[in-house]
């Protein structure tokens, strides 16, 4: 038999296994959406042994979802270009390596500092994992399976983000470093099944938008500065106001530059002239000022106010996955039937209601009149967040399925942050002017009063209240003795945060108006 003239044939690629790549993905990205709501559990204890400021805490939980934004759609670029499984490889070992380090953080004047940077590495890992494991779902799957792998990919991971408030509480009894830790088997299990797996990497040989990388980065993060910082330098600093603005500006200069760059932009920003995809991406952005944010005050509003442990304040928080879970569901079908705007017009209009009420019961502290609002409240949220962000991803014209996910990834965490940022100002300020006003109450002179106020609400997420006051003498001991007043201070000040929320999704609601109402077929036709 003759040979081929062709020479040597070139060594094939292996096969990758389609269910161990796509187990290992899940358990990579299961640990970024796990790490969006554990921490806030475990908030009063980190705040603490650690002697945090309550602005110290804020940004111990916003640097991830800073960095997060920041970061994602560069970490998509960079998958891109230098492979998918290699950069998710990376991006883990990023990710743990900073989770572990986050769990060693000494006590000391280092610590916030120390918390703050590898909470921002973290995110950076998170970032950088998050899009190359989409990609390799993408990748490996052929089209016709490729449907049910990515719906499996997003329910199980995006389902975690539940467990995270039930894992924090339970670790938090043993010690809160352990809600880091606890990342490190599921990375090694991650790590273990990719290689196993035998996913290909990929390279292109393409331009890597670093201006706008940096452009992004920066007006995320002096905007979200400028808003968290507020409470500490004040509304009429200008500090504060040469932050939020020159980030919003340089947010704008990146648009156009994007806008203006005709081959690789980091962000494919031609898919907003589809007024489907803005207004999908503009009831994103109102829903995640309050879902995400949401786990840190209620969680903190539990063991404050409601003087619940850990564990407890974990079911408090599970009652809005129980509406959250039921009403996702629903929600899928009435996009595949209907479309996305019903599915959010429902949505934004009983989350609004949920959080309006579930506001209205934080006075009353107790659990038992507040769970149906809180149920209330996650079912909204469940209704609308799927079909946007499937309807997103379905009208990606012109720009590929992982850059539209870069987009509303981006999106949704950069809404998250500002959230954190704008309610935690809020929540610093009213909770130092009720408590002041209590001090007042029982004969404590006002600066002397605003300055013990100021030193509570710095320490409230650690139960100050509890475990020391933030006064001396005389003032120390009616700090003790106002602690059942101090609880329904710190609620009323909660009340405005969860009436920020409802506003919040009653904007989505009037974006969610604007819809045209059409959905997007199997086929990739659009029908009314």
């Amino acid at each position: 038999m003759g040979r081929s003239s062709r020479g040597p044939s070139a060594p094939r690629e292996p096969v990758p296994n389609e269910r161990l790549a796509l187990a290992a993905m899940m358990f990579a990205v299961a640990m970024t959406f796990i790490d969006q709501t554990i921490v806030a559990i475990a908030a009063p204890d980190i705040t603490h042994e650690l002697g945090l400021s309550s602005a110290g805490m804020r940004w111990v939980v916003n640097a991830y979802l800073l960095s997060l934004a920041a970061f994602f759609a560069l970490g998509g670029r960079l998958a891109d270009v230098y492979g998918h499984r290699r950069i998710m490889l990376i991006g883990t070992l990023v990710f743990v390596v900073s989770s572990i380090l986050c769990g060693c953080v000494p006590t000391g004047e280092v610590a916030q500092a120390w918390m703050i940077v590898f909470r921002a590495t973290q995110g950076l890992g998170a970032a950088l994992m998050f899009p190359a494991a989409l990609a390799v779902v993408v990748a490996v799957f052929p089209v016709e399976r490729r449907g049910r792998a990515l719906a499996l990919f997003f329910g199980v991971s995006g389902g975690l983000t539940a467990l995270g408030p039930l894992l924090g509480g339970w670790l938090t009894t043993w010690t809160w470093r352990a809600i880091f830790w606890v990342n490190v088997p599921v990375a090694v299990i991650a790590i273990v099944l990719t290689v196993l797996a035998r996913i290909p990497n990929v390279e292109r040989e393409e331009r890597i938008d670093v201006p706008g990388a940096v452009l992004v980065a920066l007006g995320m993060g002096l905007s979200v500065l400028g808003l968290q910082q507020a409470s500490e330098w004040g509304w009429d600093s200008a500090a504060t106001w040469v932050c939020i603005v020159g980030g919003l500006l340089v947010l704008a200069a990146f648009c156009r530059y994007e806008l203006r760059l005709s081959e690789h932009p980091l962000i494919q920003l031609r898919v907003f002239r589809d007024r489907a995809f803005a207004v999908d991406n503009a009831v994103l952005f109102f829903a995640m000022l309050a879902f995400v944010p949401l786990f840190f005050f209620a969680s903190v509003y539990a063991q404050v106010s409601l003087s619940a442990s850990p564990n407890e304040a974990a079911l408090y928080l599970l009652y809005f996955f129980i509406g959250f879970a039921i009403t996702s569901q629903i929600g899928g079908r009435i996009l595949d039937k209907r479309g996305a705007r019903p599915a959010m017009l429902l949505g934004t209009a009983l989350g609004a209601v949920g959080f309006a009420l579930w506001a209205g019961k934080l006075t009353d502290l107790s659990f038992s009149a507040q769970w149906p609002y809180v149920v209330l409240a996650g079912a909204g949220i469940g209704f609308l967040l799927a079909p946007a962000s499937t309807d997103a991803v379905n009208r990606a014209i012109g720009a590929s399925y992982g850059e539209v996910t870069g987009i509303t990834q981006t999106i949704r965490n950069y809404a998250a942050a500002v959230g954190l940022a704008v309610y935690g100002t809020v929540l610093a300020h009213i909770t130092t002017e009720r408590v002041a006003g209590t001090l007042e109450e029982r004969g404590v002179p006002a600066a002397l009063a605003r300055q013990a106020a100021q030193k509570v609400t710095q320490q409230v997420t650690g139960h100050a209240q509890e475990r020391g006051p933030a006064g001396e003498g005389g003032v120390a001991v009616l700090v003790k003795e106002a602690t059942q007043h101090l609880r329904m201070d710190f609620a009323e000040a909660n009340q405005w945060v969860f009436y920020g929320m409802a506003i919040a999704l009653g904007v989505a609601f009037l974006c969610a108006l604007a819809h045209p109402g059409t959905r997007v077929t199997d086929d990739g036709s659009i029908r009314g």
